[in-house]
């Protein structure tokens, strides 16, 4: 069985970082192989190709300009007249709602989407989707599927995790001196995309009451990939300079090295006041043996339990510097929580049993019976 993947890839965050993960894996179901179709340049195509995995360039799209999106259409024909694929996943509304109705014309291909986000049915990009129903839809989380009904009201939608790649490092002091940590600072790290609903400004008003007389310090790991994002990070350094906790905090841009982060960090913290449809990079911290630290809803609240981190209320930063309080000062909880930790993202995310589960879901549409 052929199955190709279809996704944007002009930016890079936890659905770039599956795709990434999945081709590195697409020999773990025997007879089935997967191969990738994107857009736009970057960083995800380098890191696919870099994988060995056949990428397909599909050219630069933009609905404003329709002649990309008929082009990139041609595009697909063709290659479905040439690649004999058997399924096309798309991974959210936007490549589905470009490419599905070429993949409806070709004879014998399932169509699945893969559902990344808590859908609501309201967005132009999500209604155009909803023009062409898919055989199948996925959902990486149950939070995502209670909210597939919203565009796609009579797909068969089964559950399957994110899989997340073990990428453990070392522990590096002189990556902490670096970056302004001594051997006794507390780091907490968050590494996320400059959105909003990640909850950076809830993070730094929550240090801001930590006891400074603990040596605390906060990595805030993600660069700007869009012009909305370069505004939000100056309003970020400005509400530290305000909260006056400035040069407790760093700001360390886009990076590439965030097992190597995570390994230097003592807790992860990102306190959404938006829920994550599911959270790879919680699944990362969690594997890198930190705590962690998140709110109380959406795909973070399926990813944590109290056995390897805390959860806290979406947006109460009086109650998170309470629990970042405790945390900071009790190394042996947080040891205890992280210990926790690795067992817990093997057993949502690992790699291989993901892969064969998705292989699962795609073969069953052969046969028309869903396992």
């Amino acid at each position: 069985m052929k199955v190709l993947h279809l996704y944007a890839g002009n930016l890079y965050g936890g659905i770039e970082t599956m795709l990434v993960t999945i081709a590195r894996h697409r020999d773990a179901v025997a007879g089935m192989t997967h191969e990738f179709g994107v857009c736009f340049p970057g960083r995800l195509r380098d890191e696919l190709s870099k994988s060995g995995a056949i990428v397909h360039d599909l050219g630069a799209v933009r609905f404003s300009r329709p002649w990309t999106v008929s082009a990139a259409r041609r595009r697909l024909a063709a290659l479905q007249r040439s690649g004999a694929f058997d399924a096309v996943i798309t991974h959210a509304c936007w490549p589905h709602a470009v490419f599905a109705k070429i993949v409806r014309r070709a004879s014998g291909v399932r169509l699945v989407n893969w559902v990344h986000d808590a859908l609501r049915g309201d967005h132009w990009i999500e209604r155009r989707a909803a023009a062409t129903s898919p055989d199948l839809v996925i959902a990486n989380s149950r939070f995502s599927a209670l909210k597939v009904s919203s565009i796609f009201p009579a797909v068969p939608t089964t559950v399957i995790h994110c899989p997340v790649e073990r990428r453990q490092a070392e522990r590096s002091e002189s990556l902490r001196v670096k970056l302004g940590a001594s051997s006794n600072t507390v780091v907490l790290l968050m590494a996320s995309r400059l959105e909003a609903w990640k909850g950076h400004a809830v993070l730094l008003d929550a240090v801001s009451k930590l006891p400074q007389s603990i040596d605390w310090r906060v990595w805030i790991a993600g660069g700007v990939q869009r012009q909305s994002e370069q505004t939000y990070l100056a309003e970020l350094n400005a509400s530290a300079v305000a909260l006056g906790i400035a040069d407790r905090v760093k700001f360390l841009g886009q990076r590439r090295d965030i097992a190597d982060l995570m390994a230097a960090a003592d807790l992860y913290c990102q306190p959404n006041t938006g829920p994550e449809p599911f959270g790879v990079v919680l699944v990362e911290a969690l594997d890198a043996g930190l705590p962690v630290v998140t709110s109380n809803f959406g795909g973070g609240a399926e990813v944590v339990s109290q056995e390897c981190g805390v959860l806290i209320p979406p947006g109460d930063s009086q109650q998170l510097s309470v629990e970042l309080a405790s945390l900071v000062s009790d190394p042996d909880r947080r040891k205890r929580l992280g210990a926790a930790g690795r067992a817990r993202a093997e057993q949502l995310c690992d790699p291989a049993s993901r892969v064969f589960e998705l292989g699962a879901a795609v073969r069953s549409l052969s046969v028309g019976v869903l396992t």
